[in-house]
């Protein structure tokens, strides 16, 4: 009796069938990645074993997570890429270990000479026609009063330090989150509070009375005396945030992050991604809404950011009158002219220092409002920084946003009123030197 014929079945019989098949399966695949990559911001080559334990357990009555502010961006138009987690940290280490502090104390020098009467044309003019970077200027040009200890300590962080600062009780200490087993070994971490912050701590008691090693989880609080400190709570937080190079002399990285936002990727990792990798000096945010810095400026006169409407109104007039531009395709690499400088990260080299301290000056000439000197310092530097200029999809996956301290009434806790002083009634917000600016930026120059 003969063996039966087996025959494949007739679905596998069709060739064209096969092949539709396995093209359909295919852009199933390449869709669904390209969909992944679209929302997924922060990408990780491989896994790492974060922290499980939590850094520090607060009293129910501090609030840490209060006021969290949600985002709503779904999509992400430039992802970042994270590298394995151990060769991250032999990576920085090297860079660490290698990396001379001598050019980073060139900023010593006479700084005390080149006081606030100076115009910023002034300012720049003695920057760009000096040999000598020895002699440029650089704060403090108030002093920061901390103690010997918290000095020596901060003189011994010798690689990457997180910085915050928090004055006036403005804000909660939150803690870190996602950070690497090793992290925490290799990265400083420092909170500065002035008098009355430091008073809510303990009144929390966060901090005790008796506490010689004044620390709550990461961070190591720094408490800086309210003598000799500017009157306005928002340019004490200047001094860490933009000389951190000059109280941490011999740290090769920073992250410098608002006391509003709460960490979520480990450090050692955004320095990689962030700077490192992307070989820049500065990597910062862009803003969510504006590019050009007059947008910038007028809504910080609209929105009240800044009590002084006229001083706001010579500070830009003194921009545009000695060359600021607005933003345009000849700028690139630079994608804008206005940062969201919650988050700073930078690379403690000579183009960074020089910029960071450069910012300083004209916050301390003018206004703590960073966004509005930030384009005018980057665009007439010699040499120019590299700024990673990163989305802001990106920025609200590596922090949480939190508002700040409020009132049982409402207000920001701990702040003084103040009226807004408003532009003079026979000037416009902005004159003259800055009608050309206005008309490139709505695109109606004639020249």
């Amino acid at each position: 009796m003969g063996k039966a014929a087996s025959t494949p079945p007739l679905f596998f019989q069709s060739k064209l069938l096969c092949f539709s098949l396995l093209y359909l399966s295919s852009s199933l695949f390449f869709s669904l990645y390209i969909s992944l990559s679209k929302t997924k911001c922060l990408v990780r080559y491989s896994s790492f074993e974060p922290l499980q334990t939590p850094l520090f357990s607060y009293p129910s009555s501090y609030g840490e997570h209060k006021y969290a502010i949600p985002t709503v961006r779904s999509t992400c138009s430039s992802p970042v890429f994270f590298s394995d987690y151990g060769t991250v940290v032999k990576k920085i280490e090297d860079l660490c270990r290698t990396s001379s502090s001598s050019v980073l104390r060139y900023l010593e020098g006479n700084y005390d000479t080149f006081g606030g009467n100076f115009t910023a044309h002034q300012r720049f003019s003695y920057f760009d026609h000096q040999n000598d970077t020895t002699r440029i200027p650089c704060g403090f040009l108030k002093e920061f009063p901390i103690t010997d200890s918290d000095r020596i300590a901060m003189e011994n962080c010798k690689g990457v330090v997180v910085v915050s600062a928090i004055f006036n009780d403005h804000d909660k200490i939150r803690q870190p989150r996602g950070l690497g087993s090793k992290t925490l070994q290799s990265v400083c971490f420092y909170m500065f509070v002035d008098d009355i912050t430091l008073k809510g701590l303990k009144n929390h008691k966060l901090l005790s009375e008796k506490s010689r090693e004044n620390s709550i989880g990461a961070w190591r609080i720094v408490r800086v005396s309210s003598k000799n400190l500017y009157e306005n709570p928002a340019m004490n937080g200047v001094i860490p945030k933009y000389l951190v190079h000059r109280l941490f002399p011999n740290a090769k990285f920073s992250i410098w992050i608002d006391a509003k936002l709460q960490l979520m990727v480990d450090p050692l990792l955004l320095i990689h991604a962030l700077v490192v990798s992307q070989k820049a000096d500065v990597a910062i945010s862009k803003h969510p809404f504006y590019v050009h810095t007059m947008e910038e400026a007028i809504a910080t006169a609209r929105w009240k950011k800044w009590w002084d409407v006229d001083a706001l109104r010579r500070q830009m007039e003194t921009y545009c009158e000695y060359g600021l531009q607005p933003w345009n395709p000849n700028k690139l690499p630079y994608t804008s002219d206005v940062p969201d400088s919650a988050l700073i990260l930078r690379k403690h080299d000579l183009e960074s220092n020089l910029f960071s301290c450069l910012l300083f000056n004209e916050l301390e000439g003018f206004n703590p409002r960073d966004q509005l000197a930030f384009a005018y310092v980057r665009d007439n530097m010699r040499p120019k920084p590299k700024v990673n200029m990163f989305e802001v999809e990106v920025f609200e996956r590596i922090a949480v946003e939190f508002r700040h301290n409020l009132n049982p009434g409402g207000g920001t806790k701990g702040s003084q009123t103040r009226r807004t002083k408003r532009a003079s009634s026979d000037s416009r917000f902005v004159n003259g030197s800055c009608q050309k600016y206005l008309l490139e930026m709505w695109g109606e120059s004639h020249d």
